[in-house]
């Protein structure tokens, strides 16, 4: 049998993709590059009306099919019977994106032990959800992509001076966060790749939204070895990569979309 070509590798036709926090700011952008690679996209949202308007938005070879269920990733019950509804609709997933993440405004100053605590089950409902993916392909016997989000402030210390006078100090609990999430890639990476499941982390560097404080903005340009912010389109690749059979020898790795920040 000849070597697949570079579109079949990259092609998603008859796969089905859950991911959370398709709503958000790069949400959308992950889940747009999924459906226009002909993945059919289960789009998880806390809120059904929420999901159901993201998927309506959703193009590809499966545009008008897009599917949507409820869950909240910090409540083990809603993950639960998100997984299962989303299964009982979609007969089967293939790929999950665990994008969704309930933000934390407290640094380090004023953060409470039960925030910093809150802030890290955003981890703990990413394994737990992997870990139904999981157990969904090895009872169907097939393979499956899970990714995790990281994101640079997972592997480097923020600059103090980015955020003076301009907003709280970038929150400890925070990348304690991605920091566990992606040492949590390389270990489920490990345990699962004889069950044919992929584990790899997608680390995003400054993708500001457009309510940034625009000082802000000019401060991470001037950190940035590109002198510029990343845009919500340029994980569409990435993500797509992670997914597909063009990474079928990839697990456990911690993708950096970050325009060089973590070179440095």
């Amino acid at each position: 049998m000849p070597d697949p070509s570079t579109p079949r590798l990259f092609d998603l036709t008859g796969r089905t993709a859950l991911i959370t926090g398709a709503s958000g700011h790069l949400g959308f952008a992950m889940a747009s590059g999924l459906a226009e690679a002909g993945c059919r996209v289960v789009v998880a949202s806390r809120s059904l009306a929420t999901a159901r308007k993201v998927a309506a938005r959703l193009g590809g070879a499966q545009a008008g099919r897009h599917l949507s269920t409820v869950i909240d990733h910090l409540d083990e019950a809603s993950i639960q019977s998100g997984f299962a509804a989303a299964l009982q609709h979609a007969k089967r997933i293939d790929i999950l994106v665990n994008n969704g993440h309930e933000p934390l405004g407290s640094d380090w100053r004023t953060v409470s032990g039960a925030e910093f605590n809150r802030q890290l089950a955003n981890a703990t409902g990413y394994f737990l959800l992997a870990r139904l993916v999981r157990d969904h392909a090895v009872k169907c016997k097939r393979p499956a992509s899970i990714i995790l989000l990281g994101s640079m402030y997972g592997q480097v210390a923020s600059y103090p001076d980015v955020y003076v006078n301009v907003s709280g100090a970038s929150p400890a609990a925070y990348h304690t966060l991605k920091g566990g999430i992606i040492q949590l890639t390389r270990h489920l990476a490990v345990y699962w790749a004889r069950d044919a499941v992929r584990v790899n982390c997608l680390s995003p560097g400054p993708f500001p939204s457009a309510a940034a404080p625009k000082k802000l903005i000019q401060r991470l340009k001037a950190k940035s070895p590109m002198r510029r912010m990343g845009r919500p389109h340029e994980l569409k690749g990435a993500v797509v990569f992670l997914a597909s059979d063009a990474a079928s020898y990839v697990t456990g790795h911690n993708l950096a979309v970050d325009g060089g920040w973590t070179a440095w």
